[in-house]
């Protein structure tokens, strides 16, 4: 599937299957589980994400686009790139466990 995505990349064409980028050029983000009963706070976003086979994993816990973070004095916090949450910036009562990748299938 990758050559057929490629191939219509290279054709100029980005709709239908095209418009999917080719398979493990986008791997999973590595993160915090977020059980689904959790209540986030503000700022604090699921991230619903799928393997290249099509299997859905387990929600990590991203920071929002639009969130300011900010410390106790007030100043603003930088939070990470890919707005992964780490564990020491998890909210509280958030279990701190790490999802589970599978391994991509040959």
């Amino acid at each position: 599937m990758s050559e057929v995505i490629q191939g219509l990349h290279d054709m100029g064409d980005h709709t239908g299957i095209g418009a999917f980028n080719p398979p493990g050029t986008s791997p999973p983000l590595q993160g915090l589980a977020v059980p689904d009963d959790f209540d986030l706070p503000q700022g604090y976003v699921r991230h619903h994400q799928m393997t290249d086979e099509g299997e859905p994993l387990e929600p990590i816990l991203m920071f929002s686009p639009d969130g300011v973070f900010v410390d106790a004095s007030g100043r603003e916090v930088a939070i990470p790139e890919d707005r992964v949450v780490p564990p020491e910036m998890a909210p509280p009562g958030l279990p701190i466990r790490e999802i589970t990748i599978p391994p991509p299938t040959p």
